[in-house]
């Protein structure tokens, strides 16, 4: 830089003038500590009114060594240092640091990252919220800056130092306000996925401390802390899932619920509570559904709401957001004028439909497992709240059934929206199959043709519905109901579609269920003469290429049940008659029989035993109509 300005620039000198300038880099670069000492204090005003250049060049002046070697200094780490002298070395070396670090290119330098524990250290230690503010300043500035910047805070010890004192700073005060600042950084710029185990500690500690400013703290920045619990904890598979499930204090879970209750209870805006019990689900999600009925004991807690209230108050909450939900999207998909802002409003309610139809699941399952009396639940949460709460589930899903009415009477069967209510009411159906009957009877139909928004097809709908579905067809009703509209056929589509794409991430328990379905459709429909379709056709030859290489019992004697049934419906003739089934087919056929009455059964197993039966019984029914499978297993068992 010229060290003698020109005419024009001399008339509007400034504190940094060239000859001053100068004056404070030949101090900052001289050898002993004085003239250092000398320049920083010159250098403090330079770096406030000076361009980035003349910035940078007194950073690489004093250097990053000094600078640390200042701040241990303040800390009382370096021997020889008076103590008198610290805090004035403490003050001056973050003032320097923060006047430096307004400039991107030195707060992203690896000299100023590495003070981020110093800094940390301070804030842990000081009692001055002067000093404490501007450490706060200087480390958000360092956040900015870059990716490694913001990484450096999750150190180990870091996080602890800076936040956990967070909730004595006073209410309103500027030290609190830039603390959240902070938080609100790091939690949108630190990437978990590849992180250390170390550093994932430092994450869980910043979790830890926001729970208790969410629990403790009753001003805006209980909302913050919200915002930001739920951008931590929403994020699907995260490591720090697995973290904070080894965290040993309970007291951050139960800082959540009081928080949650705070929200939920208080008059707040409909978003806000919506915040909430995402955060409700992130927990169900991370620590199991037993999360919403656990019994905490944490001292000196008295704001703690009973176990049996809270789960009440999570699920009202949620079916009132639902209802407010389902009635805003009904108006904008069916009555509101198509314009842009409408299509964007709709994905956004689709969106928070989707949080809370996730939520109500898991109230589901957690209800489920304490009416069965599994595990914990049931011993905290009493027979009443359980019957409220089932009467709550049903006041939902019959919310949810009137939404899909109303798209049938739109002739909408199309949308994420639409797919996720029918997934929410078979997850309910599944473990109560005869709620809600009159309006399944009449939507049943409609339901197996609902499609997601990038689907081709009902498949998902149909998978959604199998749990309930293999319950309703073990009675005569439930299978006259599936035969109205011929949906035993969709379900046996559904069922090689699964075969054809076994191995690729489809759930053997549906494929099960499918095949119960039919089993089920089929004994109790005997002299409502099904007739012998493609379908069955197709499904013969689908459940022998799925029991091609099997020797799981369960799939060779389930696939015989279900073959046995459908062999029952037609002949030998008509089936090799059909242009699609040849011998080869009917001769795997019969070896697929034959296999299953090789089987070994557990003496416990009165399922496969069950079905066993079924093939003797189907096999003396119609072996006569078949010669050639009676003549293959006749020299395969013994009948």
């Amino acid at each position: 830089m010229d060290s003698t300005p020109a005419p024009a620039a001399a008339a509007a000198e400034t504190p940094t003038t060239a000859p001053a300038f100068e004056d404070c880099l030949r101090l900052l670069r001289g050898e002993r500590d004085e003239q250092k000492l000398a320049g920083l204090l010159v250098a403090a005003n330079l770096c406030r009114a000076g361009d980035a250049a003349s910035v940078v060049e007194v950073y690489r002046a004093v250097g990053p060594r000094f600078l640390r070697r200042l701040l241990n200094t303040g800390l009382g780490k370096v021997e020889g240092g008076k103590e008198e002298d610290r805090e004035a070395y403490l003050r001056l070396s973050v003032t320097v640091l923060s006047g430096l670090a307004r400039f991107p290119e030195v707060a992203a330098d690896e000299g100023v990252v590495s003070t981020v524990p110093l800094i940390a250290e301070i804030v842990s230690k000081s009692s001055d919220l002067a000093i404490t503010e501007e450490c706060f300043e200087l480390l958000s500035l360092i956040a900015i800056a870059s990716d490694g910047g913001a990484h450096t805070f999750c150190e180990p010890g870091v996080m602890d130092m800076l936040f956990l004192q967070i909730s004595n700073f006073p209410d309103g005060s500027r030290c609190l306000e830039l603390a959240i600042h902070l938080m609100q950084l790091l939690v949108h710029k630190i990437r978990i996925d590849n992180m250390t185990v170390e550093k994932l500690q430092g994450m869980t500690s910043m979790v830890t401390s926001l729970a208790r400013l969410f629990a403790v703290l009753h001003t805006t920045v209980k909302f913050e802390a919200l915002h930001m619990l739920t951008a931590l904890l929403s994020q699907k598979e995260s490591p720090l899932h697995d973290a904070l499930r080894s965290v040993p204090s309970m007291i951050w879970k139960c800082q959540i619920r009081v928080g949650i209750t705070a929200v939920l209870q208080n008059r707040v805006v409909s978003s806000e509570k919506l915040q909430a019990l995402l955060l409700a689900e992130c927990m169900m999600s991370i620590l199991g559904e037993n999360w919403l009925s656990e019994e905490y004991k944490v001292p000196d807690d008295q704001n703690m709401m009973p176990v049996d209230k809270f789960v009440l108050l999570v699920l009202e909450s949620a079916r009132i957001e639902v209802s407010v939900l389902l009635n805003e999207l009904a108006y904008l998909k069916y009555e509101s004028s198509k314009n842009s802002q409408r299509d964007d409003a709709i994905s956004q309610k689709e969106r928070n439909l989707a949080i809370l139809f996730s939520l109500t699941e898991r109230i589901i399952k957690m209800i489920s497992n304490a009416s069965s009396g599994e595990g914990a639940v049931c011993q905290t949460i009493r027979e009443s709240t359980i019957m409220k709460a089932i009467t709550g589930l049903n006041e939902t899903v019959g919310l949810v059934l009137d939404f899909l009415q109303d798209a049938k009477d739109h002739g909408q069967r199309k949308g994420d929206d639409l797919l996720a209510a029918v997934r929410i009411v078979g997850s309910y159906l599944a473990e109560a199959p005869y709620a809600c009957k009159e309006k399944i009877r009449h939507l049943l139909e409609f339901i197996f043709s609902v499609e997601g928004q990038d689907e081709s097809s009902s498949f998902h709908s149909i998978c959604f519905m199998l749990p309930m579905l293999s319950q309703i067809t073990m009675e005569a009703d439930g299978c006259r109901i599936l035969a109205s509209f011929g949906g035993y056929k969709m379900v046996i589509d559904c069922l090689i579609k699964m075969i054809e794409q076994n191995g690729m991430m489809i759930d053997t328990g549906n494929m099960f269920l499918a095949c119960d379905t039919i089993i089920n459709f089929l004994s109790n429909m005997k002299n409502a003469h099904i007739q012998m379709g493609s379908c069955f056709v197709g499904l013969l030859k689908a459940l022998v290429s799925w029991t091609g290489t099997a020797d799981d019992s369960s799939v060779i004697i389930t696939a015989s049940c279900l073959c046995t049934l459908v062999l029952d419906l037609t002949t030998e003739e008509f089936l090799l008659s059909s242009s699609d089934f040849d011998s080869k087919t009917l001769e795997k056929l019969s070896k697929l029989i034959a296999r299953s009455l090789h089987q070994g059964i557990p003496d416990d197993d009165i399922e496969q035993s069950n079905q066993k039966q079924i093939i003797l019984s189907g096999y003396r029914r119609w072996s006569d109509r078949y010669p050639r499978v009676k003549n293959i297993l006749q020299q395969h068992v013994s009948m």
